[in-house]
């Protein structure tokens, strides 16, 4: 996908004032990147399908309830403020690193949508949630197994995991079937051939 076949995706799905908002993220997240290393460097050139898009597209995925988005090892915001900014829904941000924390925040008070990104300075395992979250997402954190061990505190059986992975996804959900159970299936990434993006519902140990 090329940035301009990323750029009309979104604005297909997309009202303007959410590509506007969009627009403005990437501009914070490159400012961002010269700073400390939120994404590769080497990714700049390729931000809208290689970041923007691909976090965007789990946004379907995730069915079209209203309750709190949780991702994990939130880093650059990817794909929770990318969610924020395209959606309505209340997104809570779990990231340990102090640095990354506080771009979180400012990027989100930047952007106009702080009163409902909660950012959590935490691993997942250590975060004490109000209520289960209706999706979880995670983008280069842990295999699955560790996701769900990490974070099924944070669950309940009705919530939805979109899960990014890469080459090995089938061998990586093979793997966490061994210990965990609920409905698992990949859908095809369409920023990578080679990615894929697990979807599990009712997710609980065996």
């Amino acid at each position: 996908m090329t940035e301009d076949e990323a750029r009309n995706w979104l604005r297909e799905r997309f009202d303007v004032s959410r590509e506007t908002q969009l627009s403005r993220f990437a501009d914070i997240l490159t400012r961002g990147a010269s700073e400390q290393n939120l994404i590769a460097a080497s990714t700049l050139a390729e931000l809208w399908a290689r970041h923007l898009v691909d976090s965007a597209q789990l946004i379907s995925l995730a069915g079209d309830g209203e309750g709190t988005w949780l991702d994990i090892g939130s880093g650059a915001g990817l794909p929770g403020l990318v969610v924020a900014v395209l959606t309505d829904r209340p997104v809570i941000l779990v990231e340990p690193r102090g640095k990354r924390v506080e771009f979180l925040r400012s990027a989100a008070d930047e952007l106009g949508i702080a009163d409902r990104v909660e950012v959590i300075g935490s691993k997942v395992e250590s975060y004490k949630p109000e209520r289960p979250a209706a999706v979880v997402s995670a983008r280069a954190v842990a295999e699955l197994g560790k996701l769900f061990a990490g974070a099924q505190h944070c669950t309940d059986s009705s919530t939805v995991w979109v899960l990014p992975k890469g080459r090995n996804v089938q061998s990586e959900v093979e793997a966490a079937r061994r210990a965990w159970q609920g409905a698992f299936h990949v859908e095809p990434s369409i920023t990578s051939p080679d990615s894929g993006i697990v979807v599990a519902k009712r997710v609980r140990p065996r």
